[in-house]
């Protein structure tokens, strides 16, 4: 079972403080520990980003939570696996 974190704003918003908390819970506050990925949209374009690790753990998820961007659409998932292995494409 995943945990969601989405953002929908009328204005560009930093996600930065919400996804420091989220991350936090990816492994360190909380069991989801199997994995997690971010999708934002950035202007017109969007960037994506996941790792099998666990989201407090994760190079890429400290990386991404400094990132210096606002946006006003953002989602993301920290994955307990429940079925399957914990693998980049779950």
């Amino acid at each position: 079972m995943c945990q969601l974190l989405g953002m929908n704003c009328a204005t560009p918003t930093d996600f930065n403080f919400s996804f420091r908390g989220f991350k936090c819970r990816g492994g360190n506050t909380d069991i989801h520990a199997h994995g997690w990925g971010l999708a934002i949209y950035e202007g017109r374009g969007v960037r994506t980003f996941h790792d099998p690790l666990p989201c407090a753990e994760s190079p890429i998820a400290d990386i991404v939570s400094k990132y210096p961007i606002k946006t006003l659409n953002m989602m993301a998932h920290i994955r307990y696996a429940t079925q399957g292995g914990v693998s980049l494409e779950n």
